[in-house]
C-alpha cells in the first residue's frame, strides 16, 4: 500500500474514488449507510476542504484509491452540528474549549473491507496527525462498532467520553500523545 498526504486543493478530482470507499466501507454492518449518505459525504467534501487546517491521506493499492482519512481544526466555538453537541455536554465547556477546539479533528477514516487488516487504518491516521505538535489530535466515533474502537485503543487513543451506560452513541477519543489523555474519565 502507498499512504500518500494529499492537499486540500488536489483531492476533489478523487471525489468519486473517495465516495466509493467511503460506501464500500460503511454500507456493512454495524454502519449500515446506504448510497444517499454516501453521496452526502461526497456533497460536503467541497467544502471541507475549504475548513483550516484541512490535511488528508490517501491509500493507494497500484492506482486505486482503498483508503482515506480527512482531519481539520477544530474551531472556536465548538462546532453545534452532528455529534459534536454531545461531546460538548459529556466533556463540559471548559474542556470541551481546552482540549478540543484548536485540536486536530480527524473526521473520517475509510478503509475498504478487502484491505482491512493490512495496517492501512492506521498510517492513515498517523498520516492525518503526524503534523500536530502539541499533540492534540482527537475524534467523535460511533461505539456500536467494537472494532473501530479496538482499533483506536490499540493505537494509544484515550476515550474521554461515555456517553450512557449501554455504551451506545458516539464517543471522543485523544490521540495517543494529547495532553489531556491522562485526564480523560476511564470507563466504568
Amino acid at each position: 500500500m502507498d499512504i500518500r498526504a494529499v492537499p486540500a486543493d488536489a483531492l476533489l478530482p478523487y471525489g468519486a474514488a473517495l465516495r466509493s470507499v467511503y460506501a464500500d466501507a460503511f454500507r456493512p454492518p454495524p454502519w449500515n449507510e446506504d448510497g444517499a449518505r454516501a453521496d452526502a459525504f461526497a456533497a460536503r467534501l467541497a467544502s471541507d476542504v475549504r475548513r483550516p487546517g484541512f490535511t488528508a491521506a490517501l491509500a493507494f493499492d497500484g492506482p486505486s484509491v482503498v483508503g482515506f482519512a480527512t482531519a481539520w481544526t477544530t474551531p472556536t466555538p465548538f462546532p453545534a452540528d452532528g455529534c459534536h453537541p454531545e461531546a460538548a455536554v459529556a466533556l463540559g465547556r471548559s474542556r470541551t474549549e481546552e482540549w478540543l477546539c484548536g485540536g486536530r479533528e480527524i473526521d473520517e477514516i475509510a478503509v475498504r473491507p478487502a484491505v482491512r487488516g493490512a495496517g492501512v487504518g492506521g498510517s492513515l491516521l498517523e498520516a492525518v496527525t503526524a503534523g500536530v505538535s502539541d499533540g492534540r489530535a482527537w475524534l467523535l466515533t460511533s461505539l456500536r462498532s467494537v472494532r473501530t474502537v479496538s482499533f483506536y485503543r490499540h493505537r494509544g487513543w484515550t476515550q474521554a467520553t461515555h456517553p450512557s451506560p449501554d455504551g451506545h452513541g458516539a464517543a471522543v477519543f485523544l490521540g495517543p500523545r494529547h495532553p489531556a489523555r491522562t485526564l480523560a474519565a476511564r470507563s466504568l
